[in-house]
């Protein structure tokens, strides 16, 4: 059984940092695209930012500069450095493997697993 489960998140200032972590097991990690997704209070689940099985990556226009994705092959662990963290990052975040593509897309439905997700508050 494929598990993600994430850590990391909590309640934060404007202009504070975090970093968020995802651990993977039952699956060969070496060959899942990551990804990380949020869902804003009220609104629907986005994309954040995925990174390929060689490490290439993407991110949503909002959050280039501030946050960076990468992935440890021998932990099985996927992460997002938070960085000038915005009241408007606040959402519960998750992270997904898509088994199937060298390289995730934006599109939520490429992507088998998911993990519970991970609350991030970003207020004063």
């Amino acid at each position: 059984q494929v598990q993600l489960v994430e850590s990391g998140g909590g309640l934060v200032q404007p202009g504070d940092s975090l970093r968020l972590s995802c651990k993977v097991s039952g699956y060969s990690f070496n060959y899942l695209a990551m990804a990380w997704f949020r869902q804003p209070p009220g609104k629907e689940r986005e994309f954040v930012a995925t990174i390929s099985w060689l490490g290439a990556t993407e991110y949503t226009e909002s959050v280039k500069g501030r946050f960076t994705i990468s992935r440890d092959n021998g932990k099985d662990m996927a992460y997002l450095q938070m960085d000038s963290l915005k009241p408007e990052d606040t959402a519960r975040y998750y992270c997904a493997g898509d088994p199937a593509h060298e390289i995730g897309g934006r599109n939520e439905h490429s992507y088998n697993y998911w993990g519970q997700g991970t609350q991030v508050t970003v207020s004063s």
